[in-house]
């Protein structure tokens, strides 16, 4: 049997490591993007060795404008809740709009594009910006909200969204945006453990050509908070189509209101904005984990927002004259980052777009990106893939790329390459980055103008990151070796989460406990970070990242919790146990594959059952974790204590032999029968 490194349950080749993983073809950037970049010399770089940590980002949090100026700028006393530049103040919604009305008050801020084609562009200058903030707040004034209370948003891709982000942000309120793809539940479930009393919502929005019903969504989240104990007082509703209630869904008297009527009184007004401490929580992001529960990652007011303004600039080299777009979605850690703080706080133009990369033709992406002169391009290998399997063809539109990014799951090299020479014409520079919602900001990444690209890798560390791969044991792979470990980063930075809302001990043992040196230690030293991810260092430092170590699965760039998954699943009374495990996917890298046993008295042959468990996991979920198969088996590969193998489920799903020893088992045999099910025999 081919030897296999056993990070996960899944495992990982060494012959894949070895002969796919570490491409060594460097690919350098252009003299032009060179010369035109903000970083063009070594000595910059040398800033942010380890031995001028923590000091080194004084670099970017000096990007901001500080109502106080900080005195400490880490404050390492209570690890691994790290503080950065305690004593400051700040307001977010001041760095990226309020300041730059003087220079850019006419500059466009936002380009929202429909999904339809006949609809027009919405552009925001700054100043329309600021003027629409300041209206929200004074609404939310009105209503009670002050620093420190937190408000749920489940709002698609609309203009609304940012500006409910920055109305809050002004006023120290903490935000809380659920992926409008997910479902009611989920939706409801994320409003009782952030304690929101207000939800913040759309009537309905566009995808693929369809108009979703999303205000029935609402119904189900203020249903679902109050049976876990929230009580949610009011359900503030946008409408897609101003001064036109498109949903079906009726309004609830006395809890629904239609901010098109609310906010007539609030025109023309203006807020004072909030100087908030530093350390001071911005916003709230749920991810999944691995104990089924979505964690709640609160990133910090300055901390954060030094953090992606500094990457966004340094790294992502945005200048204000850039159009940027970013095509993920702002439910997700990469928009909140990349799409809405990170660009406006470089006073750069950020492009959203409500719809799909293929609606209603393969090549809308080119035709948005040559009409609107898009210079940097920021998109996920799911939707590069997309593109170029379906045949779309950038070469016949004029877009002009000098930056194109990949963010959200590893890429394959021969994509990395049709992304570099199809996409970006060989003059683009290619940044491949990883990172998490946990980290708030790029982690690994070559710096674009002073780094050779590499198809396929993510680069060394970030400016100031300081990446080492461990192996189970706690010692650390060597570069150059071939071997997989766990990615672990050496060091705290100014991006990171401040602590898990409500449970900070989960960040405790979830993030730092496997490999903490010392617990009593205030020495940041000896808490490296661990990120779940599995990874090969090569010997010139840069990173190829393998996968997720954990029980989440990457669908797209989406983290998928598997115990959400299996959770869900189990709503169906027929259903006794699940797992679900990653199964690789061309499109998309990986989809849920998901077996169940059945309780007794249930036939296992029913094709129903199948599509209600499909449907049980799209309602309470989103359409995003609906399994690709649905397998019924007589029962699970369990070890004599009773735990589920699902390393043995996934190398079946992927139609691999390489199940390791199952000798072990109390069922070896129905290894045989579970394969047999899965390939149809």
């Amino acid at each position: 049997m081919e030897e296999v490194t056993q990070i996960n349950g899944t495992g990982i080749s060494e012959a894949e490591i070895g002969a796919y993983w570490l491409e060594e073809d460097y690919i350098y950037p252009s003299e032009e993007f060179v010369r035109k970049a903000y970083i063009q010399n070594q000595p910059f770089l040398n800033k942010f060795k380890e031995e001028n940590f923590p000091e080194c980002f004084h670099e970017y949090a000096n990007l901001l404008s500080w109502d106080r100026y900080w005195t400490t700028t880490l404050d390492s006393s209570n690890p691994p809740f790290w503080r950065w530049f305690v004593g400051g103040k700040l307001n977010a919604c001041y760095n990226c709009v309020d300041r730059h009305l003087d220079k850019y008050k006419n500059k466009a801020a936002i380009i929202w594009v429909s999904e339809s084609v006949d609809e027009p562009d919405r552009i925001l200058t700054y100043q329309e910006l600021y003027v629409k903030v300041n209206e929200f707040a004074s609404l939310l004034l009105e209503m009670g909200l002050k620093a420190g209370d937190t408000v749920t948003f489940h709002l698609p891709m609309v203009p609304e969204l940012p500006i409910s982000m920055l109305a809050c942000a002004r006023l120290g309120i903490i935000h809380s945006e659920v992926f409008g793809g997910f479902s009611g539940q989920a939706c409801g479930e994320r409003i009782a453990d952030s304690k929101s009393k207000i939800l913040i919502t759309i009537d309905g929005y566009y995808r693929s050509g369809k108009f979703i019903d999303h205000k029935a969504n609402a119904d189900i989240a203020v249903a679902t908070a109050e049976k876990l104990g929230q009580k949610v007082e009011k359900v503030l509703i946008w409408t897609r189509h101003p001064g036109t209630y498109s949903s079906k869904t009726p309004l609830v008297e006395g809890r629904d209101l239609l901010l098109d009527d609310l906010m007539k009184k609030h025109r023309g007004k203006r807020v004072d904005y909030v100087p908030m401490p530093s350390e001071s929580i911005l916003f709230l992001m749920y991810t999944s984990g691995s104990t089924g529960k979505p964690k709640g990652c609160a990133h910090s007011t300055g901390g954060y927002l030094s953090y992606v303004a500094g990457t966004s600039k340094f790294i992502h080299d945005i200048h204000p004259e850039d159009v940027h777009w970013c095509m993920a979605d702002i439910g997700w850690i990469t928009g909140h980052s990349y799409i809405v703080y990170g660009p406006l706080a470089n006073a750069a133009t950020s492009v959203m777009y409500e719809g799909v990369p293929l609606y209603p033709n393969v090549n809308r992406v080119w035709r948005i990106a040559e009409r609107l002169g898009v210079s940097i391009l920021h998109t996920a290998p799911t939707a590069i893939r997309m593109l170029m399997r379906a045949g779309s063809n950038p070469t016949q539109y004029k877009c002009d790329f000098r930056l194109l990014v990949t963010v959200g799951e590893p890429i394959e090299p021969e994509v990395w390459r049709w992304y570099y020479k199809v996409v970006g014409k060989k003059g683009a520079v290619v940044l491949d980055t990883w990172w998490q919602t946990e980290t708030g900001g790029w982690l690994c990444t070559t710096i674009p103008s002073v780094m050779p690209m590499k198809p396929g890798s993510a680069g060394p560390g970030a400016l100031g990151i300081y990446p080492v791969i461990y192996d189970e044991l706690g010692n650390e792979v060597l570069p150059g070796s071939g071997k997989a470990g766990n990615l672990c980063i050496k060091n705290p930075w100014p991006g990171r989460m401040l602590t898990i809302w409500g449970d900070p001990e989960r960040l405790v043992k979830q993030y730092y406990e496997k490999y903490c040196k010392n617990r009593d230690s205030k020495d940041w030293r000896d808490w490296p970070y661990f990120s779940g991810d599995a990874a090969t260092m090569a010997k010139d430092g840069y990173i190829r990242v393998l996968g997720r170590v954990d029980d989440v699965i990457n669908v797209a760039g989406h983290r998928l919790g598997t115990k959400e998954i299996e959770s869900a699943a189990l709503t169906c009374e027929e259903v006794a146990e699940a797992a679900v495990v990653p199964k690789s996917d061309e499109l998309r890298g990986h989809v849920p594959d998901l077996y169940v046993s059945l309780k007794s008295g249930y036939e296992t042959d029913n094709k129903h059952l199948e599509d209600k468990i499909k449907q049980a996991i799209s309602s309470i979920i989103g359409p995003i974790a609906r399994p690709a198969n649905v397998y019924v088996v007589s029962d699970m590969p369990k070890t004599r204590s009773g735990k589920i193998m699902r390393r043995i489920l996934a190398a079946i799903s992927n139609n691999r032999e390489d199940y390791g020893d199952i000798t072990t088992l109390v069922n070896p045999d129905v290894v045989e029968e579970i394969r047999n099910i899965v390939r149809g025999e």
